[in-house]
Parts: C-alpha cells; sequence; structure tokens
C-alpha cells in the first residue's frame, strides 16, 4: 500500500468515526485518540476540562511513543474496522 492509500484509507477510519452517532467504550476512544494524535502528527497537549481525563489521554500518547506516523494509521484502520465489524 503506498502513503497515498494509506492516507486515504486512514481519512475514511475517521471519517466513519465521526460519522458514527453511538457512545464507544472508553478504552476505544483513547485508543483512537492516541492513534489518531500520532497518525497526524498533533502533539498538542489533551485540552480537557478534567484533569483526570487529561491524564488517561497523556498516558495512552505514552504508550505509543516509538510507533511511527505510518504505523499509528495502520493501527487506526485496524481499530475502526475491528469495531465495526463486531459491533453487530
Amino acid at each position: 500500500m503506498t502513503s497515498e492509500e494509506l492516507n486515504i484509507e486512514f481519512l475514511e477510519a475517521v471519517e466513519r468515526i465521526n460519522a458514527h452517532n453511538e457512545p464507544f467504550p472508553a478504552d476505544m476512544l483513547l485508543r483512537l485518540y492516541a492513534y489518531y494524535k500520532k497518525a497526524s502528527n498533533n502533539y498538542e497537549r489533551p485540552s480537557s476540562r478534567t484533569p483526570i481525563i487529561n491524564a488517561f489521554k497523556t498516558n495512552a500518547l505514552f504508550q505509543i511513543q516509538d510507533v511511527s506516523e505510518d504505523e499509528a494509521k495502520r493501527i487506526y484502520i485496524d481499530l475502526v474496522d475491528k469495531y465495526f465489524l463486531y459491533r453487530k
């Protein structure tokens, strides 16, 4: 898969998540958050109003610090695909 194809597939996975109206499990949200931030090369600090949520987000980012941007995109896509596959 080329880098361009990977990016298109990643953006499609992001759209699927953003279009979903039902709540996600908290652990899934944290994983999606961390891999999205890494994949999009966004290193802004978490900005929740609740300090404990910021701590969880920071921890999720810390756990994937050695993951490359392309690998983060692949993992994000896999998470989305598996979530929608197994929730039926």
